[in-house]
């Protein structure tokens, strides 16, 4: 989702110039307050306002920005029939950045950003690799990842004077970016240099110019890649793309597909691993019963995407006519964009506020909905489940060396999450 922070920036300061010639956005350093409220948060909760305005109005014009009017859907039931409707909705912007649309035109690459017919080629090209039967051969790498950065996590916490230990740099940031390096057949001598653009990506200090050529410098990293497996497949997903499909796609679409794998499978699992260990470190009796029973982390893991919800807004949508969402007339050529985590506390259709393993269930709009949904949502529950089920049996003294109210969570991002997760492995005393 790094990626859509900088498409629509990049897509703003468009018609900004067309219209001024002058104006660069890229410059701004805040998002304008009608916009950001949205992304706030209550701890991990949707902000009071946020669910507020969902039980009174679930769509609603946010901001008339630039001549686009923006609205905000906030219901599940209207964010579902929103983001499962193709017909009237396009999430292909290249057309507000003077583009013709194609796929292989401009600067934006991957699923997210595009339409039919391109979005079912592509797509249909992916889906193979990510059915469960394809992705159970992934399981021991997983669980060998998990149990090695355990490892790293028991030596951290040793060699530290007061046995205090991060849990982001030792376990939820480095799982799942090993396996997508895996999943994607990047060599290992490369893997540091990866490393070093995808960790920058979590680094806001250097401002949104910092972040955004992070982002640019990971896409040149995996084009570069696409261009050298091209002569020389490796075994994972860029190089299996080239010998089953060849010139059936391009270097840039399937270095945009990489990109997506890459930007939709680390920093949502990374926040996602984070931030649930702490929800679960929090709530002790939640902890215990995974320890006692392992088998309830399935429908744990589709609790903690129901409620932590990382991913803010999904993919936006531009209505390609008139339409019309609970009763409220959206005209032409607007922005709709869809709030997740107030549309998975919808009171009206789910446990709202409340964690219920006995209706957990994938149904969740965590990972999206239609055709858009994200294609690795399977890969993110078995790295969920992998990892928490490890922790709880191999470290139950596991426990928060910081009040829940402490931990730092991002102010204002696309993607939400926490920076840092200090824990002690053992028991004082």
């Amino acid at each position: 989702m790094g990626r859509l922070v900088t498409t629509l920036t990049r897509a703003v300061r468009q018609r900004v110039l067309a219209r001024t010639g002058a104006v660069d956005l890229s410059r701004l350093d805040k998002v304008p307050e009608s916009l950001a409220w949205p992304l706030r948060r209550d701890g991990t909760a949707p902000s009071a306002r946020l669910q507020a305005t969902r039980n009174a109005d679930p769509v609603q014009r946010l901001v008339r920005l630039f001549g686009m009017e923006v609205w905000l859907v906030t219901g599940d039931e209207e964010c579902r029939e929103v983001l499962a409707d193709s017909a009237s909705y396009s999430t292909d912007i290249r057309p507000y950045m003077g583009r013709s649309g194609s796929a292989t035109d401009g600067d934006i690459g991957g699923l997210g950003f595009t339409d039919p017919p391109d979005h079912t080629r592509l797509r249909r090209l992916l889906v193979p690799e990510f059915t469960m039967r394809r992705l159970q051969r992934l399981a021991p790498l997983i669980q060998q990842v998990v149990d090695r950065q355990l490892d790293e996590l028991e030596a951290a916490a040793a060699h530290a004077e007061d046995g205090v230990v991060d849990l982001v740099p030792t376990v939820a940031f480095p799982v799942p970016f090993l396996v997508i390096c895996d999943l994607l057949g990047l060599p290992d001598e490369r893997r540091e240099t990866f490393r070093s653009l995808a960790t920058q990506r979590f680094d806001v200090t250097g401002g949104g110019p910092g972040t955004l050529g992070a982002i640019g410098g990971s896409r040149e990293f995996l084009l570069a890649e696409v261009a050298r497996q091209r002569h020389d497949p490796g075994p994972g997903l860029i190089g299996q793309l080239i010998r089953e499909h060849g010139e059936e796609i391009s270097d840039f679409e399937l270095g945009g597909l990489a990109d997506g794998v890459f930007t939709g499978g680390l920093e949502t699992s990374a926040s996602m691993l984070a931030l649930g260990t702490a929800h679960l470190l929090e709530h002790r009796e939640l902890w215990h019963r995974l320890r006692a029973d392992p088998s309830i982390a399935p429908a744990l893991v589709d609790e903690l995407l129901r409620l932590l919800s990382v991913v803010q807004v999904a993919f936006p949508r531009f209505a390609r006519h008139d339409v019309v969402v609970a009763g409220r007339s959206i005209p032409a050529g607007s922005v709709v964009l869809c709030s997740l985590p107030a549309a998975n506390r919808d009171p009206r259709t789910g446990p709202g506020d409340d964690l219920d393993l006995d209706r957990a269930g994938p149904g969740h709009l965590a990972f999206g909905h239609g055709f858009h949904r994200c294609i690795g949502a399977e890969l993110a529950r078995m790295e969920l489940v992998t990892t928490l089920t490890t922790l709880a049996q191999r470290l139950p003294d596991l426990a928060l060396a910081a009040a829940p109210e402490d931990l730092e969570h991002r102010a204002l991002s696309i993607v939400f999450g926490v920076e840092s997760v200090p824990v002690t492995l053992h028991a004082a005393g």
